[in-house]
């Protein structure tokens, strides 16, 4: 089973000279932890809600506030960001791409084609692809794989 089948194509993303403000208000309103960073549809970077956690507290601490000023509209995702992101491709195996995550105890890959974003996968998306599969939906026929069936079962 291909990575392709569970990623998200749909994604939020912002560039490098994007405000951390600015990247706060996507993350808070559609709900997630992680933006890619893209120049011209090619990844550059991946902004976490980590990322944005740490930054906002240090400048916070420097400017000897407890709420965000006006000068943190200044600072840019580039600035936070994290410049070289451990990727997955769509072909690359959706069990592959779950023992990165695990083993790099991260929250999402981006996936690229080249250096292209194309889509992500998060920890939500492979909670639906465990669900499917749990509940007989993973594939056409498990026994095909070499596989035993699996029992459907209510979540």
């Amino acid at each position: 089973m291909q990575v392709r089948k569970w990623m998200t194509r749909e994604v939020l993303t912002v560039g490098p000279r994007d405000s951390l403000l600015c990247a706060q208000r996507l993350l808070e309103e559609h709900r997630i932890d992680q933006l890619p960073v893209v120049v011209a549809d090619k990844l550059v970077g991946l902004l976490t809600k980590r990322d944005l956690h740490d930054a906002l507290e240090s400048a916070r601490e420097v400017a000897g506030r407890s709420a965000p000023g006006p000068e943190l509209c200044h600072l840019s995702v580039e600035e936070v960001m994290t410049p070289h992101v451990l990727t997955v491709q769509p072909e690359d195996s959706i069990v592959y791409a779950a023992r990165l995550l695990r083993r790099e105890r991260i929250g999402c890959l981006p996936v690229v084609q080249g250096h292209r974003l194309v889509g992500i996968l998060t920890r939500c998306d492979l909670l639906d692809a465990l669900t499917d599969i749990l509940a007989g939906k993973g594939r056409a026929n498990p026994a095909e794989h070499g596989e035993p069936e699996l029992e459907a079962c209510s979540v």
